[in-house]
């Protein structure tokens, strides 16, 4: 399969075998498990996913890719939707789905959002990013690449980031590095309600202090032990869930 990538779906293919063999290798998909790949694009991850899982779930939005897809595997090797990943129903996925995928640059937060209210549904997920992006996720507070995405995102996943990737491993070449990523569900109680707020209106006014960003009372502060001098990039995700729970009360 051969196809022009299109700029409006962010799409840069990756080629190069060595990267994908490593990215299989670092999934390691075993018989029987519900594999789900985001934007499988020309196919180079999904023909390697299939060999070892036997069956792959997948969401293409590109409907020339799509029928390139469907038209080289038999619907009982790959189920496609043909979607956008920022509108699909990831709560219709089996329990205990691995989701992977090259997300599409230029879309990739919105997308990491939308797959943290589903996480706890998944068993892991792995996935090739921006560097700069996969850098923010994995970040400790108090620290420059520290912010909302980090926050969100830790406190729904133990992160890691499993190695880099050159621009060259891709057609076109993206004017970034990359790297890719693997997120594992944290095990615990659901997030507050107002979770996702609280950590907004925060990294909203980064530059102030809790005290003027939260516009908690002072007794609040003193409740959760927090020095209301400290800025948002200095909390860790878990502060934030128990600033929400209080905000609750």
């Amino acid at each position: 399969m051969r196809h022009r990538p299109r700029k409006r779906f962010g799409q840069h293919f990756l080629h190069d075998h060595a990267v994908l063999a490593r990215i299989v290798d670092a999934i390691d998909p075993k018989a029987s498990e519900a594999l789900v790949e985001i934007g499988p694009g020309e196919g180079a991850l999904t023909r390697r996913l299939i060999e070892k899982a036997g069956q792959v779930t997948a969401i293409e939005i590109d409907r020339d890719l799509a029928d390139a897809l469907e038209a080289e595997f038999p619907r009982d090797r790959l189920a496609l939707h043909r979607a956008d990943a920022l509108e699909f129903d990831f709560g219709a996925l089996p329990e205990g789905a691995r989701i992977v995928g090259n997300l599409p640059y230029n879309i990739s937060t919105p997308i990491l959002f939308r797959l943290g209210e589903w996480g706890a549904r998944f068993r892991d997920l792995h996935f090739m990013l921006q560097l700069e992006v996969v850098d923010r996720m994995v970040a400790a507070h108090s620290t420059p690449e520290y912010g909302r995405l980090s926050v969100m995102l830790q406190a729904r996943f133990a992160m890691k980031k499993l190695f880099r990737v050159a621009a060259g491993a891709f057609r076109p070449p993206p004017k970034v590095e990359s790297a890719v990523v693997r997120m594992v569900p944290l095990q615990g109680e659901a997030l507050p309600g107002n979770f996702a707020d609280v950590v907004r209106q925060a990294f909203s006014a980064r530059r102030k202090t809790l005290r003027n960003a939260l516009g908690l009372a002072p007794g609040q502060f003193e409740a959760l032990r927090l020095d209301p001098g400290l800025r948002p990039e200095n909390l860790t995700p878990q502060d934030y869930v128990r600033i929400a729970a209080i905000c609750t009360r």
